[in-house]
């Protein structure tokens, strides 16, 4: 089969296409054939060789995939060949015609949703989900600050947490890249290139702070988040896009007793009531029209390096995909 493969950490340049074995499924496990694979940041990171949890090299990138059930691993029951399925194969592989990925954790896709939208969603609505319900337990009138808002997680917890019924306030800092955070719901945007974010927030609070705050760009943006929610509120950490944030989380919880989560997907065991409840609310959401999935971007296998360079000019405000067959 054909495979984006990484041999050594680096630029986008390091993406090669090339033939290798298929991958067989092992115990728990199906064989997919990929109709499309989503891009999302921690393929960057991984292919710079700073994702925070381990990888071995070379591999196949890919953490989110859509297609059909090509084959069962042994002990597999209840899915059929032939099936119209996503997937997150936490360990990678999802850049090429054939993939792994555990059955348990199986989306399967309704009708009325496409397998370009199959492969769009897994990771970020359910990323998205899991923070805001799963963590936190969003309730009607809480408040949500939401860094990095125009990306994808960004565009999905400001659905999701405004069909909840909370407020949501903004960041990005890319100018037009608030556009489509405020027509989904989105009450405020701060264009952080252009004014601070800090007054903002409080002024959108009363003065009173977030009740969750979530954020994806780590380094300086994420120690100032504490800054900005509430006595007893909660932040969410899933990305250091901008870097490594400040260590002693400690310090800056106990001024205002707040609490921290760094949230991992895969973390979320797939198979798990949990999981199911995610899956089931978001593909709803899809399918009631409330929960939009855009896509902004669709490459052939043979210009991966080409989205990654898309997606790290930081003007994307949805998803890229590799369109595999």
């Amino acid at each position: 089969m054909r495979a984006v493969v990484i041999h050594a950490t680096g630029g986008p340049e390091q993406l090669t296409v090339a033939d290798v074995p298929d991958p067989v499924p092992g115990p728990g496990e199906v064989l997919l054939d990929v109709a499309f694979a989503g891009c999302n940041w921690a393929d960057t990171q991984v292919r710079l060789g700073i994702y925070p949890h381990a990888m071995t090299y070379p591999l196949i990138l890919g953490f989110e995939v859509s297609g059909t059930v090509a084959a069962l691993g042994p002990g597999v029951a209840g899915v059929q060949v032939g099936e119209r399925v996503a997937a997150f194969p936490e360990k990678g592989g999802a850049y090429a015609e054939k993939c792994v990925a555990p059955a348990a954790g199986l989306i399967r896709l309704p009708d009325g949703v496409a397998l370009d939208v199959g492969a769009a969603f897994p990771i970020q609505a359910l990323t998205a989900y899991h923070m805001l319900f799963t963590v936190f337990g969003l309730q009607r009138g809480d408040s949500v600050l939401v860094n990095a808002v125009g990306g994808g997680v960004g565009l999905a917890c400001t659905q999701l947490a405004v069909q909840a019924g909370a407020r949501v306030i903004g960041t990005t800092g890319t100018p037009g890249k608030e556009k489509r955070a405020l027509a989904y719901g989105a009450e405020r945007v701060v264009i952080t290139s252009q004014e601070g974010f800090e007054q903002a927030v409080l002024d959108f609070t009363g003065g009173k702070g977030v009740d969750l705050a979530i954020d994806s760009y780590g380094a300086t943006m994420l120690d100032r988040t504490f800054d900005v929610v509430r006595k007893l509120g909660h932040v969410i950490s899933i990305g250091e896009a901008e870097g490594q944030p400040f260590k002693n989380i400690r310090e800056r919880i106990l001024p205002r007793s707040q609490t921290f989560t760094r949230l991992h997907l895969g973390h979320v065991e797939q198979g798990s009531p949990e999981w199911k409840a995610g899956i089931a609310h978001v593909l709803k959401g899809i399918e009631d029209g409330w929960l939009k999935v855009p896509i902004e971007g669709v490459f052939p296998l043979s210009q991966a390096a080409d989205m990654h360079r898309r997606l790290e000019g930081r003007h994307v405000a949805g998803k890229l995909l590799l369109a595999v067959r």
